[in-house]
């Protein structure tokens, strides 16, 4: 496979227009540059909507650190974590109360990203919302908390840019080194599904619509 090159200024204040094009990234994984642009209008309330239900929050690892990520979520499950360990759970542990559920355009926008990348039927319980400022990373990981593999997983990014590595099977397999800009969503799943990937230090800039921060909502189905 080859490695991604790209030419975008991760430093910039202001990103170029993305036209929207597909890029294999995997057997079964694809880049989909600025296919959530034309939904910003309708997704962004919605986002800001069920933010101010389940606020973000710095939760603790098994390890007992705090992520430099805050997170929330959205849909019949929530990912949470805490000394007992990584889970999803379906209720929010800071208010004791239900998630806010998956707004319609997140769904839509979910499975119409899926279904380009070869992924019919998709149908994602959970939206998992990280929020990273300058600094903030993620280490490389797999996701496999979930209780089968047979979903692809759905990546959107906002504001910021952010360099995503997306690796292989075990963690010291070489990386490729992928930048990712507003509006940008990354599918992976069938012989994919369980590649290492994570996301370097942010770097300082402010995004003209969001400001000093990156938002990535990543699409699972779950249970």
């Amino acid at each position: 496979m080859t490695t991604m090159h790209t030419t975008f200024d991760l430093f910039a204040d202001t990103e170029p227009e993305q036209p929207a094009r597909a890029e294999q990234i995997g057997e079964q994984s694809w880049l989909l540059r600025g296919f959530a642009l034309p939904d910003l209008e309708p997704l962004l309330p919605a986002l800001d909507s069920l933010l101010a239900q389940a606020p973000l929050r710095h939760m603790m690892t098994p390890g007992g650190f705090s992520m430099s990520v805050a997170t929330s979520s959205c849909g019949a499950l929530g990912w949470i974590t805490d000394r007992s360990g990584y889970r999803y759970s379906p209720v929010d542990p800071l208010s004791g109360q239900p998630w806010p559920d998956m707004p319609e355009v997140f769904r839509e926008l979910a499975q119409r990203a899926a279904s380009q990348s070869g992924f019919i039927g998709f149908t994602p319980d959970s939206c998992l919302i990280n929020r990273y400022v300058p600094g903030a990373k993620m280490s490389l990981h797999q996701d496999k908390d979930e209780s089968a593999y047979t979903a692809p997983i759905v990546s959107l990014s906002l504001g910021l840019p952010a360099m995503f590595l997306f690796g292989g099977f075990a963690r010291s397999d070489k990386t490729q080194r992928i930048a990712l800009l507003h509006g940008d969503v990354v599918v992976w799943g069938g012989v994919d599904r369980l590649r290492f990937h994570g996301v370097l230090p942010i770097k300082p800039g402010r995004h003209p619509r969001l400001g000093e921060q990156r938002l990535n909502l990543t699409f699972r189905t779950a249970g």
